[in-house]
């Protein structure tokens, strides 16, 4: 029930996404058209504008809480949703719960770039951040390129207003020793925003105010980039004509950017699998996040980050979780 377009569209992608490696679970009212789809009751809804933590506890049975439960239970491999992003969080603290080590779970987004997929975090999950949670998101990004993105040595950038070491916010600053003094990251600095779909590194990190800015920004640009380029080629005839003509690159670089090809973005950190979906999907985006969640089951996302963590976080007796 949760996002923009709910229930209608979360159903419709649901359905197309199902096959018979994928079975999606629709957590909603009684009485809800699955179209044959499993069912959990879940009677209550929390709204996209409702305070996040007051909102899981006072709404227990939500379908938003309700599917963070049924990951929680065993019942569903991966939880996903398109409802408020801060109460997924919130109910994903709650039941699923950090992995032993993590300060702080990150929304990850999968960036097309020129040199392949790179990966943005924190992309909302944490409005205000310090230096050593920017350093494990660091740590678990590289761990999620490597393993869901196949690139064996994942570059980190800190993203900043410039790529000098002494240009930065006094967060950027100070992550920026932390990184480089990190002996398992191959840090590469400083990135700006304006190359982030440049491959300026193939993991970036920022703290999730300052990435859900720049990610909303990305997308509003890359759509209506591709709007105006669609209209420009349908104005008149000769444009097209040659619309004809590069209609097989369009589409290709359609595929390429469009945020809706992905869908979602994993909340890493977490003792199950929770990707969070925009809260203005339709069907096809629904459908992809739940292709990228299964992808992340798939590839035992958790299992591999809890393993690998554990030999990479650092001391808890520097920096007390938070």
């Amino acid at each position: 029930m949760g996002g923009d377009n709910a229930p209608a569209e979360i159903v419709a992608g649901a359905l197309e996404a199902a096959s018979d490696d994928i079975k999606p679970i629709l957590a909603g009212p009684k009485g809800l058209d699955t179209g044959g789809l499993e069912l959990v009751e879940a009677d209550q809804v929390i709204a996209m504008d409702e305070k996040p933590a007051d909102a899981v506890r006072e709404k227990p049975d939500s379908s938003l809480v309700a599917t963070c439960r049924a990951v929680a239970d065993g019942r569903a491999d991966v939880a996903l949703s398109a409802g408020n992003t801060g109460a997924m969080l919130a109910a994903s603290l709650v039941h699923v719960r950090r992995l032993p080590g993590v300060r702080r779970p990150a929304i990850a987004v999968v960036l097309p770039s020129d040199h392949g997929p790179s990966v943005l975090l924190d992309a909302g999950a944490n409005a205000d951040a310090r230096p050593e949670h920017l350093l494990q998101f660091g740590q678990m990004g590289a761990i999620f390129a490597q393993e869901l993105l196949d690139i064996q040595q994942p570059t980190v950038g800190l993203l900043s207003i410039g790529e000098e070491p002494e240009k930065g916010s006094k967060l950027t600053l100070e992550a920026y020793e932390l990184l480089t003094a990190a002996e398992d990251l191959e840090f590469r600095g400083n990135v700006e925003s304006r190359d982030l779909l440049r491959g300026a590194a193939d993991v970036v990190v920022t703290d999730g105010f300052t990435g859900n800015v720049s990610l909303k920004l990305l997308e509003g640009t890359i759509r209506s980039v591709l709007d105006a380029f669609r209209s420009e080629i349908t104005s008149t005839t000769r444009g097209k004509l040659g619309g004809l003509l590069i209609r097989p690159a369009a589409r290709g670089l359609r595929a390429r950017l469009d945020p809706d090809t992905y869908g979602g973005a994993y909340l890493l950190g977490l003792r199950g699998l929770v990707v969070i979906a925009h809260g203005n999907s339709g069907r096809r985006a629904i459908a992809n996040a739940i292709r990228l969640a299964a992808r992340g089951a798939e590839h035992d996302v958790v299992g591999r980050l809890q393993e690998r963590l554990q030999g990479r976080v650092v001391a808890s007796a520097r920096f007390p979780a938070s």
